[in-house]
């Protein structure tokens, strides 16, 4: 990544922080805390969170005793992360801006390396793997928390119908090759990337992540806080064109709940651990 990509990048993220953190991160927690099970997790643990956002896996390590150091390559999401740390008084996390492309950390430094939605975002994903592998530990962990298709992610899937129905010619999400966050959607083709790392005793579970949604502006504030993509996505709509956009979400969110309180969405989540 060249310095300018660098720039682009963290300012992409940076504007998109604030509500990252109040829509995206208190989503995801409830699908971290549960992923965590499946590695060694507990006090005292050297605990790498890579492409850490504002804390959704951090946090959980955290409260499970684990020293973490999580990295961002958004100064604005450290400081959020720094922030929720502080809130909860949980003082074993360190969060520092990095381009988890080249890790500022000494070979075989940490028990359990792990990233949440994040190494899956990268431009070059297999060196983000390598490097996360490079950093742990001989006998240590690595954990991928990534999406499987697109096709079966609900938050996506609903607010891509409800737009394309409101906004005639919306063309939505380019599927070939897979935008960024689904780029490690094939299983099989993340256990080839893994193994490639050098990664041993590869597992990968395919589980549902059932996501609650509490309003039709609740799910347009979380998709397009979740990623500049999405941002970039639905930039040029006018008040109008959202206002049935959300119109149209509400009519289906309503339909999923049975008319009163929150919808379920589900998404297929891969959980992918292997050891060094």
């Amino acid at each position: 990544m060249t310095a300018e990509d660098l720039r682009d990048t963290q300012a992409a993220w940076d504007e998109v922080a604030a509500g990252f953190d109040e829509y995206a991160t208190p989503l995801t927690i409830s699908f971290a805390e549960m992923a965590l099970d499946r590695v060694d997790v507990g006090s005292g643990t050297r605990f790498l969170d890579v492409a850490a956002g504002s804390g959704a896996l951090s946090i959980p390590a955290a409260r499970l005793g684990a020293e973490v150091v999580a990295t961002d390559i958004s100064p604005a999401m450290v400081e959020l992360l720094t922030a929720r740390a502080r809130d909860e008084e949980l003082t074993d996390i360190e969060s520092r801006v990095m381009d988890g492309h080249a890790l500022e950390f000494e070979d075989d430094t940490f028990d359990v390396a792990a990233s949440q939605n994040g190494v899956s975002l990268f431009p070059d994903m297999q060196r983000g793997l390598r490097e996360m592998v490079r950093v742990t530990k001989p006998g240590g962990q690595v954990l991928i928390l990534a999406f499987g298709p697109p096709t079966e992610a609900e938050f996506l899937t609903f607010f891509m119908g409800a737009t394309q129905a409101a906004i005639p010619g919306f063309d939505g999400l380019p599927m070939d090759p897979p935008p960024l966050p689904f780029q490690a959607a094939d299983a099989e083709k993340l256990r080839a990337q893994l193994a490639d790392a050098g990664l041993n005793d590869i597992r990968i579970d395919t589980e549902t992540w059932d996501m609650e949604i509490q309003s039709a502006e609740h799910l347009w504030d979380m998709v397009v806080n979740s990623n500049p993509i999405a941002a970039t996505l639905v930039a040029d709509l006018t008040e109008e064109q959202i206002a049935e956009v959300q119109r149209i979400l509400d009519t289906k969110l309503r339909d999923r709940s049975g008319g009163s309180g929150p919808a379920v969405l589900t998404n297929r989540m891969h959980i992918a651990v292997g050891t060094k």
